[in-house]
């Protein structure tokens, strides 16, 4: 068989790979994001302005990524409050949990898709 197919192989199981990793969340995460939104946490939807207003998640603010990686973090709330993030895929709610824990927050949860934010939200 053709090496190139072999590789185009490859490349499509890490991809289904990447995108099972950054959409699932385990029940107990999914419980603990919930009881830090039942506490006031913020939920936020990182995902552009368009998407926002095509659906989101019951509750949830819109600041999207590249807000929150430039250190745009007003609407956030203090360091110490929970932080839940979602998007459309996990990609960039994984980019904006790092960026808001480099940033120093301490309580934030990565819910990864829109599908596990209503899971959250209700």
């Amino acid at each position: 068989m053709n090496p190139l197919i072999w590789v185009a192989i490859g490349l499509a199981i890490l991809v289904v790979l990447v995108k099972i990793k950054t959409s699932y969340r385990s029940p107990a995460a999914l419980a603990a994001a919930r009881d830090a939104l039942a506490r006031g946490g913020r939920l936020v939807d990182v995902r552009s302005v368009p998407e926002y207003r095509g659906g989101h998640a019951r509750g949830a603010i819109n600041v999207p990524v590249g807000e929150v990686v430039a250190g745009q973090h007003g609407q956030l709330g203090p360091k110490d409050g929970a932080v839940l993030l979602y998007c459309r895929s996990g990609a960039r709610s994984a980019m904006a949990a790092s960026a808001l824990r480099r940033a120093g927050y301490r309580d934030v949860h990565d819910l990864g898709p829109l599908a596990n934010a209503h899971k959250v939200a209700g």
